[in-house]
């Protein structure tokens, strides 16, 4: 083989290398950083990038994107001195690629950690029954914390989230009977509510029971008076008008002899039925009475 064409294959491998490995394409979101000869020179965003061959290298590669990040369960000390397993999720953002790669070894081992030891800060200040109230300040205190903490790494906190609390299973227990007396506690409650609703609406019906037969009997009473009232009035009226009637009668021509008459026939009508009632007949000693009987109710008739 000809040493020059051997030559010039070789110088050719080395070139098409030199290309790919200087010649750089970087992701949507992403950033790597450039260093020539060992010293940082910048930071490559999206996009094509050539680099100078054997002396630019790319060191570090972060992405932009926000980060999810496990928090690993860890025993917290609450105020009333009971162990209680915490885990949560951090999220997170690279701000600044330059800080993140020179400002601290790891930044995830770093803000996980800081995030560990904060959540321990807060649980210690709290008992364990206002813990599961006040989970959103737990989360704002530990993102308040991380992220000042770690703004010189370049790295942005957004949110924590708390995943679990878990208690002892005798604190479990306790906690589950406590819920079970209140419940029953409750229910209880509720019953006898229930209870004295149901009596008092007995109560209240009761009252307009009476009330309703009260104004129904004096109604009936009212009703039976004004009745009777007016019955008497009517039969008054009945009465001046017959009498008056009779008084018409005997001033006119033949009515003293008519009356006189009705009177001897209701007279001898009364004394058959008073033989046909009782045992003993009572004759007038004088039949002759008769006529003076009637005559005197005639005297009376006519001076009215």
């Amino acid at each position: 083989m000809n040493p020059a064409l051997v030559f010039f294959i070789i110088v050719a491998v080395i070139v098409l290398i030199a290309i790919l490995k200087t010649a750089v394409v970087v992701p949507q979101k992403t950033a790597f950083i450039v260093e020539r000869l060992g010293k940082y020179r910048c930071t490559l965003d999206a996009g094509f990038h050539i680099l100078v061959p054997f002396i630019d290298r790319i060191a570090y590669r972060h992405t932009l994107k926000e980060q999810a990040i496990d928090v690993p369960p860890q025993q917290c000390i609450t105020k009333d001195n009971i162990a209680v397993d915490v885990d949560g999720i951090l999220y997170m953002q690279v701000m600044d690629p330059a800080k993140a790669s020179y400002g601290i070894g790891n930044y995830l081992f770093a803000t996980t950690q800081l995030a560990q030891t904060t959540m321990r800060s807060e649980m210690g200040k709290l008992d364990l029954d206002r813990s599961f109230e006040e989970r959103t300040n737990i989360n704002a205190a530990v993102v308040t914390a991380v992220d000042k903490a770690s703004d010189p790494w370049g790295i942005k906190v957004t949110r924590y989230e708390i995943k679990n609390i878990t208690p002892p299973q005798s604190i479990r227990d306790a906690m589950e009977k406590q819920m079970r007396a209140e419940r029953e506690k409750r229910a209880m409650i509720a019953e006898s509510e229930g209870e004295r609703q149901a009596k008092i609406n007995r109560a209240e019906g009761e009252r307009q029971q009476a009330i309703a037969l009260s104004e129904g009997e004096r109604a009936r009473r009212v009703n039976e008076a004004e009745g009777r009232a007016k019955e008497i009035l009517l039969v008054a009226e009945a009465q001046a008008e017959g009498i008056s009637k009779v008084a018409e009668a005997l001033s006119g021509k033949g009515g003293l002899e008519s009356v006189n008459m009705q009177l001897a026939q209701q007279y001898l009508k009364e004394f058959g039925n008073l033989a046909k009632t009782n045992n003993t007949m009572i004759i007038p000693s004088n039949l002759a009475d008769v006529a003076g009987v009637l005559k005197s109710c005639a005297n009376v008739i006519k001076q009215i």
